[in-house]
């Protein structure tokens, strides 16, 4: 029998941080395989993880529920047969949507899969501004979550962190809430809290009754005008429904709002030259909204550089060899050349 934990959250929010944790601190002692769900050109946090000793399965471009969802099938089914893991995690693209994801490990009718956790990471720095934004997408990981781990909780105040949990709560009342900083708490911790059946079994009930269509949960008004593909469904009812979705505005992917851009370079960069780029990145609108930007690029010194942007900050450390630099950005309305004439590529 093979644990299925999902684990969601927003551009940024830490999940790849979260399940290096995991592996280190609790899972070690576990065989665990990660299926990935980039959403972008060039995959980037697949080489990040390898450093954790995890089987890695990447799937990029689109969201679970929509393109990739045969090709998600396919893989959890093979990850089974060919590793038999104790463990499998899946890391969503923070744009998908958690319900979605949910229903597409449903569909997989293997009786060695066992549904275990279901978490949405949330920055606590950014929880008011993602939700006002991008509640279609930023609500429903909330809503749908067993557990909800709140990152970069020392990096805020008593007020913002409360501001938070009543957001959060709006949302979902039922799912354990973790908010002490991750550096004080064990991976131990983190997995009894993730592990809570009684919350899981409640995001499992919101999933008995399933629509035809759009393959989510709803009340007995719901109904169609049409029978649709995912592109083009809408509902005739305006109210927001269990699935996260305001639909008199038409159910959104991730491929309608959000855009990506993924070049692969051979360039040099001092830290220096890095930084003063990822500083102009971060803090201007200039190149669109970017939401999220990674990559893994040389040095003149035949060391590497890894990055991670987030809006208003970014962080850069030496990390292990690619095979060619790497660079992705996640956002709104992106102008990429002007992103490709800041980093010096075409």
């Amino acid at each position: 029998m093979s644990k299925v934990d999902i684990i969601s959250g927003f551009l940024g929010a830490g999940k790849t941080t979260l399940i290096k944790k995991l592996i280190k601190e609790n899972l070690s002692h576990e065989k665990v395989v990660l299926i990935e769900n980039e959403f972008g050109e060039i995959g980037i946090d697949g080489s990040f993880l390898k450093e954790a000793g995890i089987e890695i399965t990447e799937m990029n471009s689109g969201c679970i529920c929509c393109s990739l969802v045969g090709d998600f099938s396919e893989a959890l089914e093979k990850v089974v047969k060919d590793y038999h893991p104790d463990r499998i995690i899946i890391e969503p693209s923070g744009v998908g949507k958690l319900s979605d994801v949910i229903q597409a490990v449903i569909n997989v009718h293997d009786d060695k899969l066992q549904l275990n956790s279901f978490i949405a990471v949330i920055d606590a720095k950014k929880c008011k501004t993602y939700s006002l934004n991008f509640g279609e997408f930023f609500n429903n990981q909330i809503e749908y979550a067993s557990t909800i781990i709140l990152s970069r909780t020392q990096d805020v105040d008593q007020h913002k962190l409360e501001e938070d949990i009543q957001i959060i709560k709006t949302f979902n009342t039922k799912a354990n809430i973790i908010t002490t900083p991750w550096d004080d708490l064990t991976g131990d911790t983190i997995m009894n809290a993730l592990e809570n059946k009684d919350s899981l079994q409640q995001v499992l009930l919101k999933e008995v009754e399933i629509c035809p269509v759009c393959g989510h949960h709803h009340d007995e008004e719901h109904h169609h005008e049409h029978e649709c593909c995912h592109e083009d469904h809408h509902h005739e009812h305006s109210h927001e429904c269990e699935c996260g979705h305001h639909h008199e505005h038409g159910h959104h992917h991730a491929d309608e709002v959000f855009t990506s851009m993924g070049r692969e370079t051979i360039h040099t960069y001092t830290q220096d030259q890095l930084e003063t780029i990822l500083k102009t990145l971060s803090s201007s609108s200039q190149f669109g909204s970017i939401l999220r930007a990674k990559g893994i690029l040389q040095t003149p010194e035949k060391t590497w550089l890894h990055f991670d942007l987030v809006p208003g900050e970014y962080e850069v450390r030496v990390g292990p060899a690619d095979y060619t630099g790497r660079i992705c950005v996640i956002g709104k309305d992106l102008l990429e050349d002007k992103i490709s004439e800041l980093f010096g590529v075409e």
